[in-house]
């Protein structure tokens, strides 16, 4: 196996990038730009599925300090998003989070934090999927103006069906490469976000026309987090907020594939994380405006549609003809996110069997196609087959399994901003600029995450969270939550076993950064 050629180029501050076990996987070099990589970031997040399905439930929470907490979700993402640009720019591995941490902390808290990534991408390709069927069948139905074609997605088989048809579409599009990613995804990504600026544009002219009887005044107090009514209000507010920045980091999963791969894809995870902050706020104030964050009539906390805001908005925001393309947009977010999400899981798989932590066999990379084709075929079919059983089990199962997936996400985030810290620590006092991005920042992103991830597991506890469904009368989310974070354990120690050389620090070696290197 090739070493990765880490050398400082010129121009270039480089401090510790030379490290000796840090391995090449055969990628495709240099197939994504700047613009390329900040697209697969905003895609993977999918803001227009993520308005839809988080705006009314948000409002429910806040109220009409939605957009503020929208700024309060993306300030733990940003401190994270600096420890990711500096940890990207010493070791540019497609592993990310799990060859990180590896570095810092040792293989087996490594090796977890891998798992958390994993399992929560599953979790979420899981989801994509049922919702891209959803909005597939509910966009046939009014194209068609037949309310039973709309219908077919209440029939569990031909919702399997057509969700397992989306699941090969997408590894099929991820299996030929990030050329063909790419193609894809600028248009899905450009249509979303085009239909987005048309819907926020139109809401602005129906507030201030006064059309609904709900509407707001814009008041700066929306954007005051303190003014949230309780603790526990703005916790579950935040969880919503930070699942839907969750996805930025895929920019960084294609380091290897990217030119430049030290610091374009820092740069595309910190523009990407701009283009979703500025969407997110411009459409709740616009939304909030028109029609209120209460929950009578069209406002958006009514329970009776908050779950779909853009489903009960189209209409009489946007119009009959013009409301159908939020409808085409919500697939196309969705779609496009559920073909972008196999970049980290697959790259992540990659790395970790490539050094030994995961069986040889997903090390393969296509020799045409330059992508982890294997690595990429196990998630598809990971995905589809837990996707399948979840829903014939039960909904109330796959529903709390999304609940969990908060818990997975600040889990991996959080361990991989304390890496950054710790990894970094001899060379906190050289300079301002490195005392803050490597360490400050990143700690104080991670505590953030951790506070929410304890948080959550004490939420979780109760019996009414998620779905109500308990388990020996404990929530079944906790029970879904922490029972995977124990699978990883389990899956961690059989694997122990049959590999020990990664598990005894011989195949990726715990390290401090080198000197710095210029040139």
């Amino acid at each position: 196996m090739t070493q990765l050629d880490v050398r400082p180029q010129v121009g270039d501050t480089v401090s510790g990038v030379a490290e000796g076990d840090v391995r090449g996987k055969g990628l495709g070099k240099g197939s994504v730009g700047l613009v390329g990589s900040a697209v697969i970031g905003i895609s993977t997040v999918a803001p227009v599925y993520c308005l839809t399905s988080t705006l009314g439930s948000t409002a429910g929470e806040v109220g009409m300090q939605m957009p503020a907490i929208f700024l309060a979700g993306f300030l733990p993402m940003l401190l994270v998003a600096f420890a990711y640009r500096e940890l990207n720019k010493a070791m540019p591995d497609c592993g990310t989070s799990f060859t990180w941490t590896v570095k810092a902390f040792g293989p087996r808290i490594g090796w977890m934090c891998g798992w958390g990534l994993v399992i929560a991408t599953i979790i979420v390709l899981s989801n994509l999927a049922g919702v891209a069927t959803s909005y597939f069948w509910l966009l046939a139905g009014e194209i068609t103006n037949n309310p039973s074609i709309a219908a077919l997605d209440d029939n569990k088989l031909v919702h399997i069906g057509t969700c397992l048809t989306l699941i090969a579409l997408a590894t099929a599009i991820s299996y030929r490469g990030m050329t063909a990613t790419k193609g894809v995804q600028y248009a899905l990504v450009g249509l979303q976000l085009a239909v987005l600026a048309i819907f926020v544009a139109m809401a602005f002219q129906k507030a201030s026309a006064g059309t609904f009887d709900t509407g707001l005044d814009f008041s700066w107090s929306w954007m005051n987090p303190f003014a949230v009514e309780s603790m526990a209000a703005f916790t579950a507010g935040l969880s919503l907020s930070i699942f839907m920045y969750w996805g930025w980091d895929a920019c960084l999963a294609t380091n290897e594939e990217t030119t430049g791969s030290a610091k374009t894809p820092g740069r595309a995870s910190l523009i990407a994380m701009v283009v979703l902050v500025g969407s997110y706020l411009a459409t709740g104030i616009a939304a909030q405006m028109a029609v209120g964050s209460g929950d009578a009539g069209l406002g958006l906390a009514n329970p009776e549609t908050s779950d779909n805001v853009f489903a009960a908005l189209a209409g009489p925001v946007m119009g009959p003809m013009l409301g159908i393309l939020l409808f085409v947009a919500v697939l196309a977010s969705a779609a496009a996110s559920l073909q972008t999400t196999f970049i980290p899981v697959a790259r992540t798989v990659l790395a970790m069997s490539t050094y030994e932590a995961l069986p040889p066999s997903y090390a393969k990379v296509h020799p045409k196609f330059k992508t982890p084709g294997r690595a990429t075929v196990m998630a598809g079919v990971a995905t589809g087959v837990f996707y399948t059983v979840m829903t014939l089990v039960s909904e109330n199962v796959l529903t709390d399994t999304i609940f969990a997936l908060g818990l997975m996400i600040c889990f991996y985030y959080s361990l991989t901003a304390f890496a950054c810290a710790w990894y970094f620590r001899g060379e906190l006092r050289r300079s301002a600029r490195d005392l803050f991005f490597k360490g400050v920042f990143p700690v104080l992103g991670g505590l953030l995450l951790a506070t929410v991830f304890f948080k959550t597991l004490i939420d979780m506890w109760n019996p009414s969270y998620g779905s109500g469904s308990t388990v020996l009368g404990v929530g079944s989310v906790f029970v879904i939550g922490v029972g995977l974070l124990a699978l990883g354990l389990v899956i961690m120690f059989v694997t122990e076993r049959r590999s020990p050389a990664f598990f005894r620090g011989e195949v990726l070696t715990k390290a401090t950064p080198a000197l710095v290197v210029e040139d």
